[in-house]
């Protein structure tokens, strides 16, 4: 997927830049379209790779999906770190009356995530800087990357202001142990993760 920000000044009021979001997402069918550090950011539909390893990491979690929690994907999130800030993580664990927390239309409270996963792709920069940022503001507690142009998987914990203090890169042939706290005993194999995921830079 390739993400690109249209910049927007930052003393326009919520309207314009809410509408302008909904108008692109109306006229670009399939493409995500969130609002990050004020700036719209649209993200092309996925390729059948990133697909496939979004497919294969459901069932991975499965294990998550319990009376207390669940495996959702495209959950909206509303982001703390700007008045009108929301991304659409690739999957997200939350917990099971995270449907009574909306906190407008499709876009929920951020208490109710567990641990966000982004796969990325072209938007590269979106998923290990700009939103390594706005989940930590967020306080999500367990960010999972898979990263498909350095072939490596992040795990990232402990938020604490704008960064998470702990950062755990696994290579291929490693299998990556997810905290407890999401709600499940999760091992991810990273190599069979980064095969399914190829490679995209």
């Amino acid at each position: 997927m390739s993400g690109a920000a249209i910049e927007r000044p930052c003393d326009h009021d919520e309207p314009p830049l809410l509408e302008e979001a909904e108008r692109l997402a109306d006229r670009l069918p399939g493409h995500r379209v969130e609002v990050l550090g004020g700036q719209i950011v649209v993200t092309s539909p996925p390729d059948m790779r990133h697909a496939l390893s979004l497919t294969a990491l459901t069932v991975d979690f499965h294990a998550a999906q319990t009376e207390e929690t669940w495996v959702v994907q495209g959950a909206g999130i509303r982001l703390p770190d700007g008045p009108y800030d929301y991304a659409i993580p690739d999957l997200a664990v939350v917990d099971a009356d995270a449907d009574g927390h909306a906190i407008e239309s499709t876009y929920y409270d951020p208490a109710v995530f567990r641990l966000i996963l982004e796969v990325t792709s072209a938007n590269y920069a979106q998923d290990v800087r700009a939103k390594v940022a706005a989940y930590a503001i967020a306080k999500i507690p367990v960010y999972v990357i898979v990263d498909r142009k350095k072939q490596r998987l992040h795990v990232l914990t402990d938020p604490f202001a704008n960064e998470y203090r702990n950062h755990r890169v696994y290579a291929p042939g490693e299998r990556a142990e997810l905290p407890e706290s999401i709600g499940a005993k999760i091992e991810l194999d990273v190599d069979g993760i980064l095969k399914k995921a190829g490679r995209r830079g």
